[in-house]
């Protein structure tokens, strides 16, 4: 298992377009992706459970991977939150 913490930096921090940018994206990844903030664990390939998590800009999240590709799911899904979900 691979995790990695990145600030927020996007405006609207993990809003409902965010969140679908980043379940479209992780949805490419056979390894289980899941999402922290709050001291809270949801799947990072559910909507519903990322948008929930409340997640704003300045805050940090952790992404957790466990998988065969987990190491390109920690490195493509960082970079799509140090982008703030721009560019995808």
């Amino acid at each position: 298992m691979k995790s990695k913490s990145v600030v927020l930096n996007n405006e609207d921090g993990l809003h409902a377009r965010a969140a679908a940018l980043f379940v479209r994206e992780a949805n490419k990844f056979t390894a289980d992706i899941n999402l922290e903030a709050h001291e809270e664990k949801v799947n990072g390939k559910s909507i519903i459970g990322i948008m929930s998590l409340g997640a704003f800009v300045g805050e940090e999240i952790t992404i957790h991977a466990d998988g065969v590709d987990e190491d390109e799911a920690i490195e493509k899904l960082t970079e799509i939150v140090e982008k703030e979900f721009l560019n995808i």
